[in-house]
């Protein structure tokens, strides 16, 4: 197969939305959201786009004719012929294709740029600009876990000190939907995960981003088939400090971040901003008797600290799970960097709500707490839920996605008062319980039908529980085995244990919900 001959000479003056697309020649491939979001921008840019995919979303390829985009719809176990014959200058992926891919593999052969939508998005971030003439600033986050909570609070803390703010990209909306708004915005909060970040390692100088403040908050084993090695995985996450100009935000529990920020290429002055659960250094954010503190953005930050807001608030407002609260302290550090002020991130706590499946409470009665942390989809999310309810009943299992849970099991699967494992993977779940936890009382789910699932994990929780207890679905395991995604697992969940409560107040014994005090953390 003939491959192309690709110049970057075009390429490296394509910087603004006002620069000449007219004509490249561009293949999208994937037709999700994302992949819809670049071959709209690119249509109307007056590109010639040719999107190819395997299975097309039958809305989108609706659209495709109407904005002028050329659509490819079959199996991409091999290069398309099509593809091929559109002699693309640029090829722009959907996250969902990993380095490994037939045609990904084809393109770097053929010495064809590669670009993810967030590259794309940074080289056309000047289409509305402010008042002052300047784009918005971008924020970038990423880790393994909290990624999306972390986002949304920086976006809310951002919106209570007056700037127009948005949160954009893994979280669900596309970082090109934000950039094009008329209405425009100040910053912009980019959610990234390791495989927009992987595609990012791959862009020169003109098409990667340069943030104002960035941060990993986190890094655990997950996504490796994806990336082909944990190394591979810390790399692509490494990658959201470079060009940071003012703060790198780093966890100064997790060893990992800091490296990344020492070995990171950034603007000159940009500083180093840890975060921890403990007593905060002169250029850090932290804890002290209860209190959330900065000692990072003030001019006396040797001998004083400003308070941001306090641990009791936080219960109050359903906050104050230790995970959470360190995500609440990167995203104070990242919009201090803004010039956001204290008194705006109070105000924003106060109005802040977790989204459903983070360590939610979808039902109390008997004295059962029953928690839908869906949202826990590797072993590192299901620690810091398990830390939060120590001693409860813990329901595990899915979709494991190359990672080992034996570490898991070890340091916090052993504590649990019973385990109820589901998922098509359930053999390697339950040999980590058999070799490192073996005391644990252990269940399995061996239905197949996704229907079923749940409402058996509830009939045995409910024969296994006390007053007082916690039952807490945090997978540590992907859901795609039987469930549609972490959401359709979370609903099911907090569907059949509504039935279960239901069946109880049927029966005449069953405490109204508002008569029940969940466990600390749970709230």
């Amino acid at each position: 197969m003939a491959l192309p001959h690709v110049t970057d000479s075009r390429l490296d003056a394509l910087t603004s939305w006002h620069a000449d697309w007219k004509g490249l020649r561009v293949v999208v491939l994937g037709l999700s959201v994302t992949g819809f979001s670049v071959a709209d921008t690119l249509g109307e840019l007056g590109a010639d786009v040719l999107v190819v995919t395997e299975r097309a979303d039958e809305e989108y390829a609706r659209l495709l004719p109407v904005i002028g985009v050329g659509l490819w719809e079959g199996s991409l176990d091999t290069v398309p012929d099509a593809l091929v014959a559109h002699r693309p200058e640029v090829v722009i992926a959907s996250p969902g294709f990993a380095p490994g891919h037939p045609v990904i593999a084809w393109a770097r052969d053929a010495g064809i740029p590669l670009w993810g939508d967030v590259e794309l998005a940074w080289r056309l971030r000047d289409k509305v600009v402010g008042a002052d003439g300047e784009p918005a600033a971008w924020i970038l986050v990423t880790g393994t876990n909290g990624k999306t909570t972390t986002t949304r609070l920086a976006a809310a803390m951002l919106a209570a000190g007056g700037l127009r703010a948005a949160p954009c990209g893994n979280i669900g909306v596309p970082v090109l939907d934000a950039v094009r708004d008329p209405t425009g915005f100040d910053a912009l909060v980019v959610e990234l995960s390791s495989h927009q970040l992987w595609y990012l390692g791959l862009s020169d100088a003109a098409g990667q981003p340069s943030p104002h403040a960035s941060v990993c908050l986190n890094l655990a084993d997950d996504h490796l088939v994806w990336h082909g090695s944990f190394e591979a995985y810390r790399d692509a996450k490494a990658v959201v400090y470079r060009h940071t100009r003012i703060a790198c935000v780093y966890n100064k529990a997790d060893v990992a971040t800091r490296t990344m920020v020492e070995e990171a290429e950034v603007i000159e002055g940009a500083r180093a901003i840890g975060f921890d659960l403990g007593v905060p250094g002169p250029s850090d954010v932290g804890l002290v008797d209860g209190i959330l503190v900065d000692r990072a953005f003030l001019e006396e930050r040797a001998r004083s600290a400003l308070e941001l807001t306090t641990l009791a608030d936080l219960a109050a407002h359903g906050l104050a799970a230790p995970h959470i609260v360190s995500n609440i302290l990167a995203a104070s550090a990242l919009v201090r960097a803004l010039g956001v002020e204290p008194a705006a991130i109070r105000t924003a706590l106060e109005g802040f709500r977790l989204d459903p499946h983070r360590i939610e409470v979808v039902g109390t009665a008997r004295g059962v707490v029953w928690v839908d942390d869906s949202k826990a989809t590797n072993p590192h999310a299901a620690a810091s839920s398990l830390a939060a309810f120590p001693g409860a009943v813990w329901v595990v299992g899915g979709q494991l996605k190359g990672v080992d849970i034996a570490d898991l099991v070890v340091s916090r699967g052993a504590g649990a008062k019973a385990a109820i494992v589901i998922g098509v993977e359930r053999g390697e779940v339950v040999a980590a319980f058999a070799r490192h936890a073996p005391g644990v009382p252990l269940f399995e789910v061996d239905h197949d039908e996704t229907g079923d699932v749940m409402a058996r994990v509830v009939e045995l929780a409910a024969e296994i529980v006390r007053d007082g207890d916690v039952v807490l679905l945090a997978p540590a395991a992907a859901s795609f085995d039987q469930f549609t995604d972490y959401g359709d697992r979370g609903r099911r969940f907090a569907g059949a244990v509504r039935k279960w409560i239901e069946k109880g107040a049927a029966d005449g014994d069953v405490a109204e919900p508002d008569e029940q005090t969940p466990r600390d953390g749970g709230a």
